[in-house]
């Protein structure tokens, strides 16, 4: 294993951890602004966002 692998696999429960925490942070935004707030549609809402930021992200940082 390289140490970049174990780096990561140091990190890896990390950085699922604070994932985590942005979409709940996220998800107790739309109940405080939405009293009506449908969790599933706010939930496909909200990673679908985060996977749109993962994806610009990947995009500008793995430049060919």
């Amino acid at each position: 294993m390289t140490p970049l692998e174990k780096e990561i696999a140091k990190m890896r429960e990390s950085i699922k951890t604070e994932m985590q925490l942005i979409y709940n942070a996220n998800m107790r935004i739309f109940d405080w602004d939405l009293p009506e707030n449908d969790e599933q549609a706010a939930a496909r809402a909200i990673l679908q966002t985060m996977q749109e930021a993962l994806d610009e992200l990947k995009a500008e940082k793995l430049k060919s």
